[in-house]
C-alpha cells in the first residue's frame, strides 16, 4: 500500500471538519493579527457577537465563506463578514458583523452574499436580525468594476425592509459603506464612543473635494447623538452596547406577526398623588418630561431613544402593566416643548417602529405649538408638519392621549388631540387646549387697540381678554363636544392608561400587510 493510499485510508473527514473550523474561527484572518487586537484590548467580532448573545449559543453560517479571487481565497476567512444564528433573552436571531482582520472588514461579493443569507433566513424563520459594523467600505479592487459593484447592492429583502422582523445595529469601530448602510436600514441603531459612522471616509473625502476633516467630527458620537439622529443611543463600551440591543429587543415581538411580550410585573392602581406635583401649574415654566414618564411606567422599564436629539421631545420604549408601549412626550424642559422639523422626524421614527409591530403608543401632551421663525420655515417644518400628522392619521396600533398642561394650535392634533383616531384621549383639568397660548392670541389679535390705550389701561384691557379667552380654553369645553372621552383627576393617570391597555389587549391585531407605517420612511 502506498503512502497516499495509506493516508486516504486514515483520513477521517468530520476530524478535518474541525480541524478547518477551528482554523477559521480562532486565526481568523491571521493569528498575530488576533493576539495584538487581544493586546490591545479591543475586541474581534467573534468578541462582539459572544458579548450580544446569549452564553455559548451562536451556531455559525457560512464558516467556510471566502473571497472570489483566487489569489486571495487562502487568507479571506469569511470574506471579512462573520455571521450565524443564536439567543438572546432566550429567543433566537440572526447576527452579523464585520471581520476587521481580513482586509479591514470590507465588503465584496462572498461577503455580502453570507450576510445577505443570514437576513433572509431571519425573515423566514420570523427572528431579530442584529448587526455589529466597522467596515472599512468596499473593497478595492474586488468592486472596482461593473461585476464587483452590480453583486453587492442591497439585497431586495433588505431594502424593501417592511419592518417583519426587529433589526438591530451596534456601530463599534470606524464605519464606511456597507455596515453604515445596514444601519440606515435598522429599527434601532447603538454607537459606542470612539467609533465612526459614515459613508465614506475621510481619506476618500480629501482626494475627491480637497475637504480635511476628523473622524469624530465627521461621524462620531456627539455628531448623530445630537445633530444629525442617524443613532438612537450613543454609548461608552462595547458593553454598554450589547446591552442596549438587548434590552431594546426586550420590548419588541419575534417579528411583526407575532403578539408583544408582556411580562408578570402588574401596575399599581391606587391613584398615585405625586403624579400631579412633577408637573408645575403654571403653563411656562418648564420641567423633565423624563422624570414624569419614569414614574408614570412600570418602575425602570422607561427607555429613552434618540435623548439627545430634539430634546424638546421625549420617545422611547416603556411598560405599563408589564405591557410594552411607544412613548411620544413634549419636554417643556427644552425649548419650551414645541415641535420643529427635528421633533417631527424623532416622532415619525418612533411610530413607524410601534405600528410595524404593533405596539401601543401612549402621548403625554405639553405643547405650546409648533416653532416659528425663518430658520424652521427653510428646514422644511411645513411639509414635516404635515407628514407628522399623515403618520399618525395612518398608524394600525392603539394610541391614547393624555393632555397634561396644554395643547395649542396644530401641534394639539399633531400630538394625538382630537380628530385623528385615538383609542384613549383625556386631559388633566387644569389644561388648556386651543388656537394658540391665550398671551399670545390676545397679543397678536389686539396690538392696535393696545396701541392707542395707555400704559396701564392696555395692561388692564389685556388681562382682561386673556382671562376672557382662558374661560374657552378649558378641557371642559371640548369633553362638552365630545372631543375629548374624559377629564380625569392626575392622580388616576395610570389606572385610566392600563384599564384601557387591558381592555385593548382583546383587540382585533391587522396583519403587516395593513399597517401602513411599516413601509413608511422615516427620515
Amino acid at each position: 500500500m502506498s503512502n497516499n493510499e495509506a493516508e486516504e485510508e486514515n483520513f477521517d473527514p468530520v476530524a478535518d471538519l474541525h480541524q478547518r473550523q477551528q482554523r477559521v474561527r480562532q486565526d481568523m484572518g491571521g493569528a498575530a493579527k488576533v493576539a495584538k487586537m487581544q493586546a490591545d484590548g479591543v475586541p474581534t467580532i467573534r468578541d462582539h457577537i459572544d458579548g450580544v448573545l446569549d452564553e455559548g449559543s451562536f451556531r455559525e453560517i457560512g464558516t467556510f465563506s471566502r473571497s472570489m479571487r483566487l489569489e486571495d481565497r487562502s487568507n479571506t476567512p469569511g470574506d471579512g463578514k462573520v455571521g450565524g444564528e443564536g439567543m438572546i433573552n432566550g429567543k433566537p436571531v440572526a447576527i452579523a458583523g464585520d471581520d476587521i482582520t481580513v482586509k479591514k472588514g470590507s465588503s465584496a461579493i462572498v461577503g455580502s452574499r453570507r450576510i445577505g443569507r443570514l437576513y433572509d433566513r431571519a425573515l423566514e424563520r420570523g427572528m431579530p436580525y442584529v448587526y455589529i459594523g466597522e467596515t472599512g467600505g468596499g473593497r478595492i479592487p474586488d468592486l472596482i468594476g461593473a461585476e464587483g459593484i452590480a453583486d453587492v447592492a442591497p439585497a431586495l429583502s433588505v431594502s424593501r425592509r417592511r419592518r417583519q422582523i426587529p433589526m438591530a445595529t451596534a456601530i463599534v469601530g470606524q464605519s464606511f459603506g456597507g455596515s453604515s448602510f445596514q444601519s440606515a436600514f435598522s429599527d434601532f441603531v447603538v454607537q459606542v464612543r470612539g467609533s465612526v459612522l459614515a459613508v465614506t471616509s475621510p481619506r476618500v473625502f480629501e482626494i475627491a473635494t480637497g475637504e480635511v476633516i476628523g473622524f469624530e467630527e465627521l461621524g462620531g458620537v456627539d455628531v448623530h447623538s445630537r445633530i444629525t439622529g442617524q443613532i438612537d443611543l450613543g454609548v461608552e463600551t462595547f458593553d454598554e452596547a450589547y446591552e442596549a440591543i438587548q434590552r431594546w429587543l426586550s420590548y419588541l415581538p419575534q417579528n411583526a406577526w407575532s403578539v408583544s411580550p408582556r411580562l408578570d410585573s402588574r401596575a399599581d392602581m391606587t391613584p398615585d398623588h405625586s403624579l400631579a406635583g412633577l408637573i408645575p401649574s403654571k403653563r411656562t415654566r418648564g420641567y423633565d418630561m423624563r422624570r414624569f414618564c419614569s414614574t408614570l411606567f412600570d418602575a425602570g422599564s422607561f427607555m429613552e431613544l434618540q435623548p439627545g436629539y430634539a430634546r424638546n421631545l421625549t420617545s422611547g420604549l416603556g411598560r405599563l402593566d408589564g405591557f410594552s408601549v411607544g412613548v411620544i412626550a413634549n419636554n417643556p424642559m427644552f425649548n419650551a416643548g414645541v415641535l420643529d422639523p427635528d421633533a417631527c422626524r424623532k416622532a415619525i421614527r418612533l411610530m413607524c417602529l410601534c405600528d410595524a409591530f404593533n405596539l401601543p403608543v401612549i402621548f403625554l401632551m405639553d405643547v405650546p405649538g409648533f416653532m416659528v421663525g425663518k430658520a424652521v420655515e427653510h428646514n422644511r417644518i411645513l411639509s414635516l408638519a404635515i407628514r407628522f400628522v399623515e403618520a399618525l392619521s395612518n398608524m394600525s396600533t392603539p394610541t391614547l392621549t393624555v393632555t397634561l398642561r396644554k395643547g395649542f394650535g396644530l401641534a394639539f392634533p399633531a400630538m394625538n388631540g382630537s380628530g385623528l383616531g385615538s383609542s384613549g384621549l383625556y386631559s388633566w383639568p387644569g389644561a388648556e387646549i386651543g388656537f394658540m397660548d391665550p398671551e399670545v392670541g390676545v397679543n397678536v389679535a389686539y396690538s392696535s387697540r393696545f396701541a392707542d390705550l395707555g400704559v396701564d389701561e392696555a395692561e388692564a384691557e389685556k388681562n382682561r381678554l386673556v382671562e376672557e379667552i382662558s374661560n374657552v380654553t378649558t378641557p371642559y369645553e371640548a369633553a362638552g363636544t365630545m372631543r375629548i372621552d374624559e377629564v380625569i383627576d392626575p392622580a388616576d393617570t395610570r389606572i385610566v392608561l392600563v384599564e384601557n391597555l387591558r381592555q385593548l389587549d382583546g383587540r382585533r391585531i391587522p396583519p403587516p400587510e395593513q399597517r401602513p407605517l411599516s413601509y413608511w420612511p422615516t427620515v
